[in-house]
């Protein structure tokens, strides 16, 4: 093979690795009762591991094919409520470990990558409109369940490791920002929630030797329903939507826009005072530019309360 076809085989299979990273990803995970009721002074330790693996879709117009994407991703989070100007509010942020091994067809001949080490960094705020006021746990146990809405800003910031002479990054060295509006309506022991945002990127001007690699607005929507058995035990029923996020190299427009949908579930169970764990699965149903993949989620919570 020539030194051309070569790179053109190394730059095709890295672009696609990174727009569906960028898009797919982290974008749309599948999160149940980001909107639910919690009393203030609330605290939350998470650590979470991810399984990714599956097909990645890329545009027809590249010669490359069969890409398929192993990821392992471990995450730490922190989440904090308190009480703001009359309302609820929270904060949290997450850092996320990743090893990745992808592989695929470019141009008939086989290429690998593999990557590991730290991911970007996820902060997010919400703040309740109405139907959540700031309580106290004691005051929030005797609380009856009601209809809440909620507004929040998560930003992605371009933390994760990043080399701009490799195609093929665990950060995307650009920043992300998503506001988001959701509701969350409880009826007996069953619940609904929906949500509606939208992703805003700036763009990478360090892509690939002094590239510059922009991506559209992604627009995302989720819906879950689920059963609450008891105290800390429930599970949910998940879909979601994106549409948009295509993605561009010096203005010119690589024909990725997506639109995907994705369903799975959600199992919370109790373990022991103030310990708690969340089993879920999601797959894409219908995939148009990197959504066809799976994903299998373990994570442990341990929540206590400020006095």
């Amino acid at each position: 093979m020539s030194r051309r076809a070569s790179h053109w085989r190394r730059a095709c299979f890295g672009t696609a690795v990174l727009l569906w990273q960028a898009g797919a990803l982290h974008a749309q995970e599948l999160e149940p009762r980001t909107y639910s009721a919690s009393p203030v002074g609330t605290n939350f330790i998470v650590a979470g591991y991810s399984h990714v693996s599956g097909d990645v879709l890329t545009e027809p117009s590249l010669p490359i094919s069969g890409v398929r994407a192993q990821i392992d991703n471990f995450v730490l989070g922190y989440v904090h409520t308190f009480a703001l100007a009359g309302h609820t509010a929270s904060f949290g942020l997450g850092v996320p470990f990743q090893r990745a091994d992808l592989s695929g067809l470019v141009i008939d001949a086989p290429t690998q990558v593999h990557r590991g080490g730290v991911g970007d960094m996820q902060m997010r705020f919400a703040l309740n409109l109405f139907g959540n006021p700031p309580l106290s746990p004691e005051e929030f146990a005797q609380a009856p369940p009601r209809t809440s809405l909620g507004i929040s800003l998560t930003v992605q910031a371009p933390t994760g490791q990043y080399a701009p002479a490799r195609l093929v990054n665990l950060g995307n060295n650009r920043w992300a920002f998503k506001p988001e509006i959701g509701v969350s309506q409880p009826w007996g022991n069953w619940f609904f929630e929906a949500s509606v945002g939208v992703f805003f990127f700036t763009a990478n001007t360090s892509f690939f030797n002094g590239h510059e690699k922009s991506q559209a607005p992604l627009a995302l929507t989720q819906l879950h329903g689920g059963y609450t058995f008891r105290p800390g035990l429930w599970l949910a029923v998940d879909l979601g939507y994106a549409l948009g996020g295509g993605a561009s190299v010096d203005g010119a427009s690589s024909g990725s826009s997506q639109a995907n949908l994705r369903g799975g579930v959600t199992l919370a169970v109790p373990i022991a005072r103030g310990w708690s764990a969340k089993l879920a699965w999601s797959r894409g149903f219908v995939a148009r530019a990197a959504g066809n993949y799976q994903i299998v989620t373990v994570a442990l919570q341990y929540r206590w309360f400020d006095r």
